[in-house]
């Protein structure tokens, strides 16, 4: 048994076979919308599972993290499918909590709503700190409003930051501020995409905690419609939460986009991590 395992290691090694898919670190998506939902999320999870054993994680998707049992599910996952193309089903349901989040290495949440509780979110809050990663794509920074309910700011200092509109939907070009980061290495500083652009609130946003990958060329738009007086419309960023990490990438709303070799690479890296 030792030279058969001898030889499995050097064929490792060589590459002449992968590493076993128990190697692989695992991600979950979560896309319960209880806001708008985004017609991009079915392919998001397509796209996901496809790329991500290729990039050393494996995924499962939450459609649904909330109560089954609520009276207003059912109607909630026909307008999913209609939107999304996808059912909502037990299976691909789960809530976010201390028991599942130990299955995980990293959350990706493209959600709007509340897709948590309260306890949920402590949870998650304390599995981030303890050595794990948060990532949002899109609307992820458009959920879990702290006015809505006051504990969910933690979620925003998490994700980096809360949406505060979208006054572009257009080609823009991209700044790209850390080449050598993983997650910057997608895009080029002027490289174009056509996508629904954000901005974000002034807090809890801050570029003295984030580390800012991805930022929108000014030149490219037009700054009059946009609202931050520092005109700082960042697209992209990592930070370190204690032990932990999270990630944020604000494009993702196109179909096109998530079709784009150089936001899967980007998007990959950032929940890979550095």
């Amino acid at each position: 048994m030792r030279p058969l395992r001898w030889l499995l290691a050097l064929a490792v090694a060589t590459g002449l076979v992968g590493p076993a898919a128990a190697d692989n670190k695992k991600l979950l998506l979560v896309t319960d919308s209880g806001g708008f939902i985004h017609d991009s999320v079915g392919l998001a999870e397509q796209v996901l599972k496809e790329i991500g054993p290729k990039h050393g994680f494996d995924v499962t998707c939450y459609r649904y993290t909330r109560d089954l049992k609520d009276p207003a599910f059912a109607k909630y996952a026909e307008a999913f499918r209609k939107t999304t193309g996808v059912p909502v089903e037990p299976e691909n349901c789960g809530r976010v909590n201390a028991d599942t989040l130990k299955n995980f290495d990293c959350v990706l949440f493209f959600t709007t709503g509340n897709p948590i509780s309260a306890d949920e979110l402590k949870d998650l809050t304390a599995w981030v700190k303890d050595g794990h990663a948060i990532a949002g794509v899109h609307c992820g920074s458009d959920t879990m409003y702290s006015e809505k309910r006051p504990g969910n700011a933690a979620y925003g200092e998490l994700i980096g930051a809360y949406f505060d509109g979208h006054p572009w939907h257009q080609k823009i070009r991209v700044v790209n501020e850390d080449p050598q980061h993983p997650a910057g290495k997608g895009f080029k500083t002027g490289d174009e995409i056509t996508d629904e652009i954000y901005q974000f609130r002034p807090e809890p946003y801050s570029r003295d905690k984030l580390h800012v990958i991805l930022t929108v060329d000014n030149g490219s738009i037009d700054v009059s419609k946009g609202k931050r007086a520092d005109k700082d419309y960042a697209v992209a960023w990592c930070q370190e939460v204690d032990k932990g990490r999270s990630f944020y990438t604000s494009l993702g709303h196109r179909k096109d986009v998530w079709k784009d070799p150089r936001y899967q690479e980007h998007l990959v890296a950032g929940c890979a991590g550095p």
